[in-house]
């Protein structure tokens, strides 16, 4: 049994995947709430099944990229759980999962790109062919640096649309997706560490300068 989660972006979400099928599966969106949002729903996903925790087999966690905050609790989350349980966890860039959603559901006829929101008026984005296999990327950029004629997928497109024309959903990252993808090992399957792309936006104060 597969326990999946991201929080790389505002939604939230788990799911639980058991012989060849996502069981299970919970999201929720509040913005900055993460930590009080990751726990319930993997107890709900867990209820809904029918299942334990003992009962997992194996984690999948999106890696980002994301805000260090939120991709920070659904990591740790992933490596206190698997180092409890003893079993192996797996990471997934979070925006290899929405291209597959994009490539199996249809929605994008060839090439396209998935952009998620970075903050700053910038994007997380990387580009795709038509069966979600990642041609390049991710980068994080200024939309108008990247701006692109292809579909695109992802949250990007709904808030830049001046530099992505063509939107295509899904917007944001789904658990039953990257249960999907772990267990179809459609996606390159990484460490359990955050993929940032760049510093975090709160950092420790660096050596004060001599005054002369």
């Amino acid at each position: 049994m597969l326990l999946t989660f991201d929080t790389a972006t505002p939604l939230v979400s788990a799911a639980l995947y058991d012989d060849g099928r996502v069981v299970a599966e919970r999201s929720a969106q509040a913005p900055m709430k993460h930590g009080e949002q990751l726990a319930p729903l993997i107890e709900g996903v867990l209820t809904d099944a029918g299942a334990l925790r003992i009962d997992v087999t194996a984690i999948g966690v999106g890696v980002g990229p994301g805000p260090f905050t939120g991709l920070r609790v659904g990591l740790v989350t992933a490596r206190t759980l698997a180092l409890a349980l003893e079993i192996p966890v797996y990471g997934v860039c979070s925006l290899d999962v929405l291209a597959v959603e994009a490539a199996d559901t249809g929605v994008v006829p060839g090439q396209f790109v998935v952009a998620t929101d970075a903050r700053r008026k910038e994007v997380y984005l990387a580009a795709y062919d038509e069966s979600g296999v990642r041609l390049s990327g991710p980068v994080v950029a200024k939309p108008a640096e990247v701006a692109t004629e292809l579909p695109v997928v992802g949250e990007g497109a709904v808030l830049y649309p001046e530099a992505f024309g063509r939107a295509a959903g899904p917007t944001q990252p789904s658990a039953g997706w990257l249960a999907r993808v772990v267990a179809e090992e459609r996606a390159e399957l990484l460490d359990p560490e955050p993929l940032y792309l760049r510093r975090p936006d709160a950092q420790a104060p660096g050596v004060p300068k001599a005054v002369s």
